[in-house]
């Protein structure tokens, strides 16, 4: 008799204590890790092609900067959008991944090309 009465509370209790022991952050970004080398030919400009110069947004006449494939490493590099001493401080790496403002490609973050921009940066950003 004695067990119907406390038990209930006992669940309760371990209910509440599990509940409060979960803690979620929506701001946490598992962030993905590039290891291979990046080539700025084969792996960056197919990136700026397919999300970045598409409907006139950073080709020429469009918003800075031009990231058509015969521009984009002079205009990230003499743009100041490139920084080696501290790549995830990078002007691109920053709007790619919304940390600057609306994540770049407007159709959102992307963690897979976020890290092949990572990597390439801090490999150097070499016009490969």
């Amino acid at each position: 008799m004695l067990l119907r009465k406390i038990l209930p509370g006992i669940f309760a209790l371990a209910a509440l204590g599990w509940a409060s022991g979960c803690y979620f952050d929506k701001s946490l970004i598992l962030e993905t890790e590039e290891t291979r080398e990046i080539s700025f030919s084969q792996d960056m400009v197919p990136i700026f092609n397919e999300s970045c110069n598409v409907s006139s947004c950073h080709s020429a006449g469009g918003i800075e900067p031009d990231l058509t494939a015969e521009k984009a490493y002079n205009n990230l590099i003499n743009g100041n959008y490139i920084d080696l001493n501290a790549p995830e401080n990078s002007e691109l790496y920053l709007w790619m991944t919304g940390k600057r403002s609306s994540p770049m490609p407007l159709s959102g973050s992307d963690q897979k090309l976020n890290a092949v921009v990572l990597a390439w940066i801090k490999q150097g950003a070499r016009n490969n």
